[in-house]
């Protein structure tokens, strides 16, 4: 029934689950991120725990009602002395006097409601602000969960689309050693020119087997990532050139230098506003403070435990007052106090000041790095289809006997280089135009 449940609700988010793999699109491993991700489980914890904290300190300021019961036993008595010039006796004598019964129980209750403290005016205020801090604190967790999905997502992409294009070249290359080695057998090659295939062929292969490794461990990081056991197999649903188009056509955001939404921002903001509140509560120290109560009990003597009895007396006893207590003179610690807190704040708004002044220059930096990654995948675009030209006009020269080995293995080897390149490319836009959307907080691209 479990595992029915868990199916039905992975169904319902879009995400295929089959008994041996699961499928998953960019957006639907995000969408898993963010609600199985630890970090993000943790910072939602964090938000529910600020709320309960922010109760707490609203309680402070309601009735606090408290009750007891207490029971003495006087397993020996005190004993005291009185005059027993009183009883009737000589003058200077005295006689021994036990005052009170052996046995003794009460029952109280108490009510007490604070009226005034600025303090507690201040640590209203204080609560709101630090329930902030929790949630701006999810919201740069969720910003680097979300950026850390989508580059090991895309590392995976670039890990699967090398293994395909190694796999391609290297049957490529197995058919030219194959052929290479008939026309050697045939007298009419050289055989330093398989030999030269051969070095290919096997600079390929362990290539090849490096992006099996590389693609294994990429696949666990993201299953880490995304909240899933490690050893899960994962499938992922979008394709590297698809991606790449969305994160290269989609162009919003580029244009928008408003960092209002910037998460950094917002700390920054919520910590100068913090750092004002600690002044306030500094000053507030010196304001008195009055609280009310009122008691009440019911007490009940007797030398034998008889207080569970019907016929057992029971003395009631109420009080109702307040408190007021006036701070004076505390010499000059709470000024100096106060001077400190005034201290950090202004550091606060400096720091403020500085994180705004760095993000400016942050994002300049990753919108030009972001056109260069654009400008950079056309050009690696274009020495693509000139290296698979080359290559296929040194093939077409070497098997027909005009052209060298060395040339051929020259053309295969740009070729090679120039399609890694070009997967390095496409990871790039994809990771630049991220890294855009998260300092201007615009995740909807």
């Amino acid at each position: 029934m479990r595992k029915l449940i868990l199916f039905i609700m992975l169904c319902t988010n879009g995400i295929i689950w089959s008994q041996n793999e699961i499928s998953l699109s960019l957006e639907e491993a995000i969408s898993y991120a963010l609600e199985h991700n630890r970090n993000a489980k943790n910072a939602s914890r964090d938000i529910e725990a600020a709320e309960k904290q922010q109760w707490e300190t609203i309680a402070i300021g309601l009735p606090q009602i408290n009750a007891g019961i207490s029971y003495q036993n006087n397993i020996k008595q005190q004993v005291s002395l009185i005059p027993a010039e009183f009883f009737g006796g000589n003058p200077g004598e005295f006689e021994e006097v036990i005052f009170g019964t052996k046995q003794n129980a009460q029952g109280f209750a108490s009510l007490n409601q604070l009226i005034f403290n600025g303090s507690y005016i201040v640590g209203l205020q204080a609560s709101r602000v630090f329930l902030e801090i929790s949630k701006f604190a999810k919201e740069k967790t969720d910003l680097e969960v979300r950026q850390a999905v989508i580059k090991t997502y895309g590392n995976v992409l670039v890990s699967e689309e090398s293994i395909r294009i190694l796999e391609n070249n290297k049957e490529v290359l197995e058919k030219n050693v194959n052929e290479t080695q008939k026309i050697y057998d045939n007298g009419l090659a050289e055989l330093e020119a398989l030999e030269q295939l051969q070095i290919t062929l096997q600079s390929i292969e362990s290539s090849l087997n490096k992006a099996y490794r590389f693609n294994e461990i990429t696949k666990k990081m993201l299953n880490v990532v995304i909240g899933l056991e490690i050893n899960e197999i994962v499938v992922l649903s979008d394709k590297l050139e698809d991606l790449t188009f969305k994160k290269r056509n989609n162009t919003i955001g580029v244009d928008q230098e408003n960092l209002d939404n910037n998460i950094d921002l917002k700390i920054a903001e919520n910590n100068k506003a913090s750092k004002e509140l600690l002044v306030k509560l500094e000053k507030s120290n010196a304001l008195p403070i009055l609280n009310a109560y009122l008691n009440g009990s019911y007490s009940g003597f007797s030398n034998d435990f008889s207080f569970l009895e019907r016929g057992q007396n029971w003395y009631g006893a109420s009080v109702v007052g307040v408190n007021l207590s006036i701070p004076i003179f505390s010499s000059l610690g709470r000024s100096a106090a106060t001077q400190r807190a005034k201290i950090n704040y202004e550091k606060a708004k400096d720091d403020y000041i500085e994180i705004e002044q760095n993000l400016i220059l942050q994002l300049e930096t990753v919108k030009n790095e972001y056109q260069f990654a654009i400008e950079d995948l056309d050009i690696k675009k274009k020495s693509l289809a000139l290296a698979e030209r080359i290559e296929s006009k040194n093939q077409t020269k070497f098997f027909e006997g005009v052209g060298s080995s060395f040339d051929l293995r020259q053309a295969q080897t740009q070729l090679y280089n120039a399609q890694s390149e070009l997967l390095q490319a496409m990871l790039s836009v994809i990771n630049k135009k991220t890294e855009l959307e998260t300092v201007l907080n615009n995740i909807n691209n």
